[in-house]
């Protein structure tokens, strides 16, 4: 052997060596080892706990639901206490259901683009938050899916205790178990046991993430059963079998924590080791530089910093904060975060802050000292599930945003019904989302008259779940608003087709692409024969429940809309298996759904 092939062999093994000695410390310090790959022989935990088990006590928090506030059918809250359906399956109201499913929703007119730089690892869309009665040590958690399978990505535990008189002064979050999103075929209830990794503290607040983007339909679940034990496993090490694979996802996950640290540390650093040159970097244009950095997520950002005063400056160089989305770390951004980006974040124009500065992570001050300083350009503010906003925050996003177009403020169900009120004084807002918030409106058919006399280019209106608009506000609307492209009147029990309604609809509005009628019993066939002669634009309907569209209507429609994509006839009590086969063999590109119950 060659002096300088034994050189690499030996550095080769050392590395090797450094890695297994710091993986076993870290394990034997930690406590953190994967059970599915870390030290799969001769392990055993001593001493042995007795285990508990525990349905959720309470639903704490979530980000959506199928269902309405006032109701138990689909929603969330039927994730407390013990199963009402499994181990059946099918579609039944006592579970909990999200809002939405598929990609159906980024297909449609009112869809949004994406933030750019979103980590690859960050695949959540919604999330429920589940209270258990005694804090312990997680051994396992069982999901108990009834129906579509599939949709969970993430669970997570939290050190909070929700219950405790004396909040911690830090709350940590730490991932049990994450996977990225994986179909699943059929949609036969199960029980969902992923493998998880042991956590150094006792948790009772359980948080699952779903992403429902591969399912075929919505997902149900019907109960979280967490296994844990109350004093603190130790493993007793023997032999061990180190994975490299399993170093390397260790790693991704110290870099993760690290770099979002960084967001409160290393941003405010000043003091840089001095180079004589920067190398090559020296001789790339300002530009280019900055076209390589935009691909970087945050963490990354902060991390890079890090290296040199050129690169530092850079990454500090608002231009790389015009767009930008705190989202994916939630769990980590407060008010010293934002103190820390506000000289980055002049030139925002989108901000994403969804999920963030619960459990008192950000304070009103702190938000309101960002928007301060970096408000007047936003154009887009995401704020859904931000429990910290209350009055004073919207005063603030209407004085210091002049600028602001759209707002998303659904699941904020901490601002009062009056603070509402200054939304008005947005002159240039184009796009409003209040949904699951406690805004207060006695009389939709004025509203839908204001609209259908002021939003003359209207695209898009959600009103689902609305109950007191009737067939002279859906007239006012319908003559008003002719460019509309989507609308959305499911569960709207004032409705009715002996009105006109529906029929008056599909002859005012002839650009409609995606009109849902969901759970409306009176929808008939007249108005399925007025939709196929007035909206062959049309891409999606949903009339779920009707009892009063036959085989024959729903041919028409599908013979002279050609683009339509989705139809959901879900307890539509004429059309059956059989009628649903033969309409997908005649028209195979359409997805049409049909769900059942066992």
């Amino acid at each position: 052997m060659f002096r300088g092939e034994f050189h690499y062999s030996w550095k080769v093994l050392s590395m090797f060596y450094y890695m297994c000695l710091r993986r076993r410390a870290r394990t034997a310090t930690r406590g953190e080892m994967n059970s599915r790959r870390a030290i799969e022989s001769n392990t055993r935990a001593l001493p042995i706990n007795v285990e508990i088990v525990q349905y959720a006590k309470e639903v704490l928090d979530f980000s959506s639901h199928y269902g309405s506030e006032n109701s138990m059918s689909y929603t969330m809250w039927n994730l407390a206490g013990i199963p009402n359906v499994y181990p059946s399956s099918g579609d039944f109201t006592q579970t909990a259901v999200f809002r939405t499913y598929g990609t159906w929703w980024d297909h449609c007119p009112s869809a949004r683009l994406p933030f750019k730089r979103t980590p690859s690892t960050f695949c959540s869309q919604d999330y429920v938050e589940l209270a258990f009665e005694e804090p312990v040590y997680p051994t396992a958690v069982h999901i108990l899916e009834t129906y579509h399978p599939g949709a969970v990505v993430r669970i997570l535990a939290c050190s909070a205790n929700p219950y405790s008189q004396n909040p911690p002064a830090e709350v940590r979050w730490e991932i049990l178990w994450s996977e990225a999103p994986t179909k699943v075929n059929g949609p036969q209830a199960r029980q969902f046991t992923p493998c998880i990794k042991q956590i150094n503290f006792p948790t009772n607040l359980i948080r699952l993430e779903v992403n429902s983007s591969l399912l075929d339909y919505y997902t149900e679940l019907d109960a979280v059963v967490l296994h844990g034990v109350k004093e603190r496993p130790v493993l007793s090490l023997k032999t061990s079998m180190i994975d490299m694979n399993d170093i390397d996802e260790e790693e991704d996950e110290e870099k993760f924590a690290c770099g979002m640290d960084t967001l409160n540390k290393q941003f405010s650093i000043v003091t840089l080791r001095e180079w004589p040159t920067n190398g090559y970097f020296d001789k790339l244009p300002y530009e280019l530089i900055q076209l390589i950095l935009s691909h970087l997520t945050v963490p990354d950002l902060c991390r890079l910093a890090q290296t040199c005063k050129l690169l530092y400056q850079h990454c500090c160089d608002p231009l790389q904060y015009i767009h930008l989305s705190l989202q994916p770390y939630w769990a980590r951004i407060n008010d010293t975060s934002l103190e820390y980006l506000q000289s980055r974040c002049t030139l925002i124009q989108w901000l994403n802050l969804s999920w963030t500065g619960n459990r008192g992570a950000i304070s009103v001050s702190g938000f309101s000292r960002f928007l301060k300083v970096c408000g007047s350009e936003l154009v887009r503010l995401e704020l859904s599930c931000g429990h910290f906003l209350n009055e004073t925050c919207l005063e603030v996003i209407t004085e210091m945003c002049p600028n602001l177009q759209e707002l998303n403020l659904s699941s904020c169900d901490k601002i009062p019904p009056q603070a509402f009120n200054h939304i008005a004084k947005v002159g240039s807002l184009k796009r409003l989302i209040l949904y699951r918030t406690k805004v207060e409106i006695e009389d939709y058919d004025l509203i839908a008259s204001m609209m259908g006399a002021k939003c003359k280019k209207l695209r898009s209106l959600d009103l689902w779940r609305c109950k007191n608009i009737t067939e002279n506000g859906i007239a006012e609307l319908a003559s008003g608003c002719q460019l509309l492209e989507e609308l959305d009147l499911g569960w709207c029990p004032t409705l009715q087709s002996s009105t006109g309604c529906f029929t008056n609809l599909a002859r005012k509005l002839p650009n409609l692409q995606k009109l849902f009628l969901t759970a409306n019993r009176s929808v008939c066939d007249t108005d399925i024969e007025e939709l196929a002669a007035n909206c062959t634009h049309l891409r999606q309907l949903d009339i779920l429940g009707t009892r009063m569209v036959s085989p024959a209507s729903l041919r028409k429609l599908l013979e002279s809309c050609k683009d339509l994509s989705l139809l959901d006839v879900s307890f539509c009590s004429q059309i059956d298996n059989r009628v649903v086969l033969e309409l997908n063999a005649s028209f195979p590109n359409v997805f049409i759904k049909k769900s059942f119950t066992q």
